[in-house]
């Protein structure tokens, strides 16, 4: 009997923990079969492919990116170092420089996309560059996704090169460090959060020079690109930390699965991005003399037969099946990450906090025009944030933290907190209005509750709208304050 014991032991996890992970799934399962789905629905079926375009290659470059920093790890750390570290830190300090370099030229010149109108080198198809349509490829992001992966390079480069003349492998938990990054990251994202629903940036370059606003804009701009981008590089480095320490007692049974989501995930889907990237001109412009039984007419539309494929997007049904095959994918991978939870726990975690991680990532990537590019960092930020407190509560998931039954008073802990965050996903997910994205949101939110916007000539000014925001923060305190006993009283399952 006691030996009986002694293995359900393992099996025992705290309702505090379990709720953390319960959270952290729900945000992946909100992402994975709502969000991005509807996303490139949205862009598959708008007037022009243009934004399909920009769309696939950034989350083909996050893919991709994410696979060569799990690729640089397994070099480093599995089990001995096969390249020299000092090499990764000069091969990341090198590519740091130039995806910075790229960002900012793109992002301060204007020249943020390729090719520009006036572009011309072997066109076909009605294109600029062989076929691309002009604004194809973002280069901002180009330079952001080059400066993630030389910075992820240095920094791992360099705990390799602490632990080469240290034997300790402990897991050290959440260390002052990345509990100061964590904190500051979050204190830069609240006060940004709060603050841009008072006063609306475009709104504030006119109070300060109405003469010349688009100059006072600039300024602003570049700060809060500034602020936000340190905010996000403190969320990607306690993520990283806390993520290798989680990693390093067991890497002999954590390499391999987390070799396994980015050769066998991110990988594939990237190189599949990629090629929608790369042929979806093509394509569109072959299914549309598609005959049989009218499948060209029913998958695509065109608003002039006599420019094809540069007048075609995909029709609606067309979305609806991509729509389904990505929601269905997403969802039986989920359910698979449940079935697969007791016999293959590493994988689960690794690749859960991993494709968190990557989706964070994702949501700057894909969203780096100058009108969306602040709501994107403080969205991606958020990501990091609870990739990162995912790794923490990892640590010791199914630890003994105490004996108490759940009881009445617990059960109404557990079902109220998870109903407050459930309403404050709704206010969370209507912050980001991107022009990008037609869908309206749950909650009313306009930035400039004290400061809006500067209205178009002859049209009065649009107020603000803190509606959203002010429903998170209230709806997280609340939580915050059930959950709080939650833990207090250690609850177990």
């Amino acid at each position: 009997m006691q030996q009986v014991q002694q293995r359900e032991i393992p099996e025992r996890i705290s309702w505090a923990r379990a709720m953390i992970f319960a959270v952290g799934y729900f945000f992946l399962a909100a992402l994975l079969v709502g969000q991005i789905p509807g996303y490139i629905y949205n862009q598959m079926t708008s007037a022009s492919l243009v934004g399909l375009e920009q769309g696939s290659i950034a989350l083909a470059a996050t893919c991709l990116a994410g696979f060569i920093v799990i690729q640089v790890i397994v070099l480093l750390f599995d089990p001995k170092p096969v390249i020299p570290p000092v090499i990764v830190s000069g091969l990341g300090a090198i590519l740091t420089l130039v995806g910075l370099g790229i960002a900012l030229a793109a992002g301060l010149t204007g020249y943020q996309y390729f090719p520009r109108a006036d572009s011309s080198w072997f066109p076909v198809l009605g294109g600029k560059v062989l076929w691309f349509q002009p604004n194809a490829v973002d280069l901002v992001m180009v330079g952001l996704t080059v400066l993630f992966i030389g910075v992820a390079m240095v920094f791992y480069s360099v705990l390799a090169l602490r632990e080469r003349d240290n034997p300790d492998r402990r897991d050290l938990g959440t260390t002052p460090a990345t509990r100061g990054m964590l904190i500051a990251a979050s204190m830069i994202f609240i006060l940004f959060m709060v603050g841009y629903t008072l006063v609306n940036d475009n709104g504030l370059s006119y109070a300060i020079n109405a003469g010349n606003p688009a100059q006072a804009q600039m300024i602003i701009d570049v700060f809060l690109y500034v602020l936000l981008g340190a905010a996000i590089f403190l969320t990607l480095g306690a993520f990283a930390l806390r993520l290798h320490y989680l990693m390093r007692p067991v890497r002999k049974r954590t390499m391999s699965p987390l070799y396994a989501v980015g050769a066998l995930g991110l990988a594939q889907i990237g190189v599949l991005l990629l090629l929608v990237w790369l042929l979806v001109y093509p394509l569109i412009a072959w299914m549309h003399s598609w005959t049989l039984i009218g499948l060209g007419d029913y998958l695509t539309i065109c608003a002039k037969k006599s420019a094809v494929p540069q007048s075609c997007a995909f029709s609606p049904q067309a979305g609806y099946i991509i729509d389904t095959v990505i929601s269905g994918n997403s969802f039986l991978l989920l359910m698979a990450a449940v079935w697969a939870w007791k016999s293959y726990r590493n994988l689960v975690i690794i690749g859960s906090v991993t494709i968190a991680a990557v989706l964070g990532l994702a949501t700057l990537l894909v969203h780096t025009s100058p009108t969306e590019i602040l709501t994107a960092l403080m969205l991606s930020g958020a990501m990091l944030i609870l990739a990162t407190i995912w790794t923490s509560v990892a640590r010791r998931e199914f630890a003994i933290v105490g004996e108490n039954n759940l009881g009445c008073l617990g059960m109404w802990l557990v079902f109220g907190t998870c109903l407050l965050i459930y309403i404050a996903a709704f206010a969370f997910f209507s912050i980001p209005v991107f022009p990008s994205d037609p869908t309206a949101p749950n909650i009313p939110y306009i930035s400039g509750t004290i400061i809006p916007a500067h209205p178009a000539p002859n049209t009065p000014p649009t107020p603000g709208q803190a509606d959203a925001v002010v429903l998170l923060i209230v709806m997280g305190i609340l939580a915050a304050i059930q959950f709080y006993f939650l833990v207090r009283n250690r609850y177990k399952v």
